[in-house]
């Protein structure tokens, strides 16, 4: 009897032992801090890190949301944190937005997503808020990521509840047949909305083998099938992926194409076309050097004549001086030596 009553009283130990262990292992993982929101939101992207302090501080809105809410905290990895992100009121338990833009109220709201559970205490306003939150991050999803590879730091489980990144979508993206993924891959695709359906669009128009930045940057430039089909429609049959972008960032569009057709380009190439947007040639500015009898211009006397701001002025004045001369290079060459003023 005396040794059943010892080994009840170790079992008994031990459970306590592995209770209290348990407790500290949820307590350290823990995130506590301060939190402040408002339901005036613009659309920003925006990851500052300061490494010699360990500061961190992000920002995510697509400018669609209901509410931004910013969380301040520190945690045993070092440093200062600062995440803000965009919720709907559909993902915030507890808050609706007759709550958060009335007079002075207090609040008690939780997130709760697959990566953990935000508990937020504090005071709304007018249509901002501020308080404390305890972040409790779920060991379940973390163990599941790093079976497929991804670590998560108590920084980053909570950057994962906030965005909502889930196991399907790193199932979702390793099935598409993306290499090397790391967790910074994940928010990525989250924030920028890559998954296996805008991956193989891509792949049907042509580029099969983008990576994870080459098909962010797409979305920031709002490169899909659609604009892929419009270059092929502008006679452009492009491999380049970053011809692509070059046509985004420099605006180089049917409409732009169809007017420098009309002026007189009829057979541009892709860099052609970028120079002309670089240096502002315009169908207008050709139709006045066509006026003062440059019928024939080149592309690269086009742009010559932009660059040293050879206007149809400048080339009248000419004339009534007495120039006879009005090529590309004589007109060039009296702006340089500065003969004709405008």
């Amino acid at each position: 009897m005396k040794n059943i009553t010892q080994f009840i009283v170790r079992a008994l130990a031990c459970l306590v032992v592995i209770t209290i262990g348990s407790y500290v292992i949820a307590a350290q993982n823990t995130i506590t801090g301060t939190w402040k929101a408002s339901t005036e939101v613009s659309k920003k992207v925006k990851e500052k890190t300061d490494h010699a302090t360990g500061d961190h501080d992000f920002e995510w809105n697509d400018g669609k949301s209901d509410i931004q809410i910013t969380f301040r905290y520190s945690t045993s990895e070092g440093g200062n944190n600062s995440q803000g992100t965009g919720f709907s009121f559909d993902d915030l338990e507890g808050l609706t937005k007759a709550q958060a833009e009335g007079i002075s109220r207090a609040v008690n709201f939780r997130i709760s997503r697959e990566a953990g559970v935000i508990e937020c205490t504090g005071t709304f306003e007018n249509g901002r808020g501020s308080g404390t939150f305890t972040f409790v991050p779920n060991a379940s999803f973390r163990s599941a990521m790093e079976q497929r590879g991804f670590k998560f730091s108590d920084k980053k489980m909570l950057a994962a509840t906030t965005l909502d990144v889930t196991v399907a979508l790193a199932d979702d993206l390793s099935a598409s047949g993306f290499n090397d993924l790391d967790t910074d891959d994940l928010f990525k695709a989250k924030i920028f909305k890559v998954d296996s359906n805008f991956m193989r669009e891509m792949a049907a128009t042509g580029f099969p083998n983008l990576d994870m930045e080459d098909l962010v940057k797409a979305r920031i430039f709002k490169i899909d099938a659609n604009f892929v089909r419009d270059v092929v429609s502008m006679g452009f049959q492009t491999k380049s992926f970053e011809e692509l972008v070059k046509f985004r960032i420099f605006k180089i569009t049917p409409e732009f194409l169809r007017d420098m057709q009309n002026a007189g380009f009829q057979d541009l190439n892709s860099e052609q076309a970028v120079k002309l947007r670089i240096f502002k040639v315009t169908p207008d500015f050709i139709r006045q050097m066509q006026g003062e009898g440059l019928s024939s211009l080149s592309v690269e006397e086009a742009v010559k004549l932009r660059i040293f701001n050879v206007s149809a002025d400048f080339i009248r004045d000419a004339r009534a001086n007495g120039a006879t001369d009005l090529s590309v290079e004589a007109l060039v060459k009296m702006k340089i030596h500065g003969k004709v003023n405008d």
